[in-house]
């Protein structure tokens, strides 16, 4: 999951998104594998419950949001515990170097795999101390069965595999909402404590303070069942800003 915290946290420019072409029309979508809705119904319902994202939608132009492959929900968190407080090259690097640590596992490691990995390897790759004992609880609770896998979660509840996630060190509730969006492709996940998802709320709003996460929330319940496509718009605002 190659995102971090920031004013794109969850964006495209990560991987989650496809440019489009000048001569797409707005509010058109583009059908990704692995999406658990119809964009398209998605889109439509964001836009008629609420003129702002309205006019949003229009400006920013067609819903492209990719889903991240992954072979395990232990290395997209894995991946993603990596990736936290860093920028994407130096995290990119630093994960790189541990996937080679494990070159019979060209797909990356599985928990008992990456269990046997000794500090001092984990250390020499660039990983900080609380990063491996963060990394150390998740392979571990995900040999025992305590993270579910992709097969498992695609049959969970939002707040079930949440709840779970939040459980392993290192793991809050904006790195489960990463998975759920980027690599489950649920539909009604809005990240409300995300930077980028407040700035874009502000920008499209008018706003002249950042809002809290209460605010976005409260009007994120306009856009249910699809809060994960307005996300996505915001972001996309958030990202406009900066132009």
């Amino acid at each position: 999951m190659t995102v971090a915290p920031g004013p794109t946290s969850g964006a495209p420019s990560a991987g989650a998104d496809v440019a489009g072409t000048g001569a797409d029309a707005p509010g058109l979508v583009s059908i990704e594998p692995g999406l658990a809705f119809d964009p398209s119904a998605a889109v439509k319902h964001v836009r008629e419950s609420d003129p702002v994202m309205a006019l949003l939608i229009d400006a920013v132009g067609p819903f492209r949001m990719r889903i991240e492959r992954t072979p395990s929900t232990f290395l997209a968190l894995a991946e993603a515990i990596v990736y936290q407080q860093l920028h994407g090259k130096a995290a990119a690097a630093i994960y790189t170097r541990v996937l080679a640590l494990f070159p019979r596992a060209p797909r990356g490691p599985n928990p008992r795999q990456f269990m046997r990995a000794t500090d001092a390897k984990l250390r020499a790759a660039g990983l900080s101390r609380a990063k491996i004992l963060a990394l150390r609880d998740l392979a571990r609770r995900a040999a025992a069965g305590a993270v579910p896998s992709l097969a498992e979660a695609r049959r969970m509840e939002d707040e079930a595999i949440i709840e779970r996630l939040t459980e392993v060190r290192g793991i809050g509730r904006w790195t489960a909402e990463m998975l759920l969006i980027f690599h489950l492709g649920r539909p009604d996940v809005l990240p409300v404590d995300d930077y980028g998802v407040r700035k874009g709320f502000q920008v499209a709003f008018r706003k002249r303070a950042m809002p809290a996460p209460k605010e976005v929330a409260r009007r994120g319940a306009r856009w249910m069942p699809y809060r994960t496509v307005a996300g996505w718009y915001l972001w996309r605002a958030a990202e406009r800003a900066k132009r």
